[in-house]
């Protein structure tokens, strides 16, 4: 369990398959993600409960609203290399009322910090679709900034999006008091 001002990042349980489940059937839950193929609850439930339990290679964390306990999205470190310190970074927020509210950002930075100070990381890497105006700007927060564009590499609705590469270095996270300023360009 790792805690947050507004959330407690904490492991997935397979209780918590019915509310994955019905994220990852929320077209607008899932917008700007790459989705997989719609699966049955049960299928979802026994994914939880067979995972391999978490490690370095491969972190995944519930986000749980510190306010009312309430499960509402996952973050998840992967791909973790105890030889560059590197891992790339995944989040969603599924319960939309908590959308705009400041839990997203909260949340990114707890798992960040969780990933330099407890996995000794020093680079944490993710991608976002240049159109997903809302997680850039949540990831510019935290510190975040654009390494690279890549060209037309997700397809929504028959078109082609570009998606932004970013990066965050060991020592570059920024405090919740300083989540106005804007990143270096």
């Amino acid at each position: 369990m790792v805690l947050g001002d507004l959330v407690k990042l904490r492991a997935m349980d397979p209780s918590d398959a019915e509310a994955l489940w019905r994220w990852n059937h929320d077209p607008e839950v899932m917008r700007w993600m790459n989705d997989d193929y719609a699966q049955p609850l049960g299928r979802v439930r026994r994914w939880l409960e067979e995972r391999p339990r978490n490690a370095y290679g491969e972190v995944i964390l519930g986000i749980e609203a510190l306010a009312d306990t309430h499960l509402i999205g996952l973050v998840q470190l992967r791909e973790s290399d105890p030889e560059t310190g590197c891992a790339k970074l995944d989040i969603y927020l599924g319960e939309k009322e908590y959308w705009g509210r400041g839990y997203a950002t909260d949340a990114m930075r707890t798992v960040c910090r969780y990933g330099f100070e407890k996995m000794r990381l020093h680079k944490i890497s993710l991608t976002v679709v240049t159109e997903n105006h809302a997680a850039h700007r949540v990831y510019q927060k935290v510190g975040f900034v654009d390494e690279g564009r890549l060209r037309q590499t997700f397809r929504r609705d028959g078109r082609w999006y570009d998606m932004f590469t970013m990066g965050l270095l060991e020592g570059e996270l920024r405090p919740a008091s300083d989540q106005g300023a804007q990143a270096p360009s």
